[in-house]
């Protein structure tokens, strides 16, 4: 008598809705507030995305499953999983508009203020990975919704830089959003933005100008998201009076900095070496830092598993994978957010982490030209194990992704 093969299911398809808990919480924050008065309802939003969900995590713990690649199809075609990436859009303008109205109307004190525009950042922030997600599709429409997401933030042209710069020279020093050793989050700040604004604009002119066309036209993507700002900017503008416009300024800043520091901690350090041709390196698991923390991951999307997201750009966020040749984090985003502002606990928590993934070879990190001399006087000291757990003993970049399921790439990876 044979037995029947019990068919695979997510485990976390209950949990999956948590990630439009985010722009919920402004709601949650304006009743507090209008119950108690008190301004320190208005951090309640970063306190639980950088206070409580760290310590859930902790406690939680990290969840390694693979889907099997017989189930991939059927994950990928479920729209349960795409709906949820569209929700998070109406939510999101729905916080914003409420804050708006808030620091128009609120009387609020200067660290009410603050939190404010800590919260609507957040959110907005957070959104970009929203965007992240629904600008790698084929499909127009999740494509125009990354760009609509992008709006409050003002950073469009991350729609254009991440697929066609991004992917492109990831883990190389020419990459603006690909951090260095030795680079504190403070010095990357302004060169990421800086230069993928630069590295935007020169793609989507370049695009046009090939084919023998102006850039200035509502074909390019980079003008495109931004009159969505302007618009969207405009309209808050008209409805809350031209004093709304500071907020948005600042909670743009808070939002895209956000953006910015999750770049930062997702390939620090690493590099793709050249090839005898002179090119550099095909993209695969060793590339990017993943963490298989399950609440963070939940709550975005899963963007922790990023080898396989660089790997397979067009595989959707339910069937990434965990590979055991990527370097290990040793917590998740939300935590090492927290840890990549304080560079010297940065340093200490993940120096050691980039030597050893390169078995104390600092020629072979992708080295901050300033903090070489610093580093290579520290030399295999460095490997030593830090505060937070061993060393990661360096992969071997043959070994398969988890459950053996094989790596594929597809189409602008």
């Amino acid at each position: 008598m044979g037995t029947d093969t019990v068919p695979w299911r997510d485990t976390r398809k209950p949990l999956w809705p948590l990630a439009l808990l985010v722009p919920v919480l402004p709601f949650v924050a304006w009743s507090l507030w209008h119950a108690t008065g008190g301004g320190w309802a208005w951090w309640l939003t970063p306190a639980i995305v950088f206070g409580v969900i760290p310590v859930v995590d902790l406690l939680i713990g990290d969840d390694r499953e693979n889907p099997p690649e017989e189930a991939v199809p059927a994950l990928q075609a479920d729209g349960y999983y795409r709906w949820l990436t569209y929700l998070y859009l109406p939510a999101q303008y729905a916080a914003l508009v409420l804050c708006c109205a808030v620091w128009t109307h609120g009387g609020l004190s200067w660290a009410a203020a603050a939190g404010l525009v800590a919260t609507v950042g957040v959110v907005d922030g957070i959104a970009i990975n929203t965007a992240h997600e629904l600008g790698h599709k084929r499909e127009k429409a999740e494509r125009w919704l990354s760009k609509i997401a992008l709006a409050p933030t003002g950073y469009g042209h991350f729609y254009v830089e991440h697929n066609r710069g991004h992917h492109t020279r990831v883990a190389t020093p020419e990459d603006p959003a690909s951090a260095r050793l030795g680079e504190s989050f403070w010095a990357f700040w302004p060169r990421t933005v800086v230069g993928s604004l630069r590295s935007a604009w020169r793609l989507e002119t370049s695009r046009f100008r090939l084919r023998g066309r102006s850039p200035w036209t509502h074909r390019n993507d980079i003008l495109n998201a931004w009159v969505m700002t302007l618009v969207l900017y405009a309209v808050l503008a008209i409805a809350f009076g031209p004093g709304v416009l500071v907020f948005l300024a600042l909670q743009a800043v808070v939002g895209f900095s956000l953006l910015e520091v999750v770049n930062y901690l997702e390939h620090y350090g690493l590099a793709r070496q050249r090839t005898a041709a002179g090119r550099y390196e095909k993209v695969d698991p060793r590339h990017s830092w993943n963490s298989d923390r399950t609440v963070t991951n939940v709550f975005l999307f899963q963007l922790q598993r990023h080898s396989d997201h660089h790997a397979n750009p067009l595989r959707r966020y339910q069937t990434l994978r965990s590979f055991d040749a990527s370097p290990q984090l040793p917590a998740g985003y939300a935590t090492m957010v927290v840890a990549a502002l304080l560079p010297p606990v940065w340093r200490r928590v993940m120096d050691h982490r980039v030597l050893a993934h390169y078995g104390g070879e600092l020629e072979l990190a992708n080295v901050h030209p300033p903090a070489r001399e610093r580093l290579r006087r520290r030399g295999r000291g460095s490997v030593a194990p830090g505060p937070l757990s061993p060393a990661v003993p360096a992969p071997d970049p043959a070994r398969a992704p988890r459950r053996d399921a094989p790596i594929r790439r597809s189409a602008g990876g």
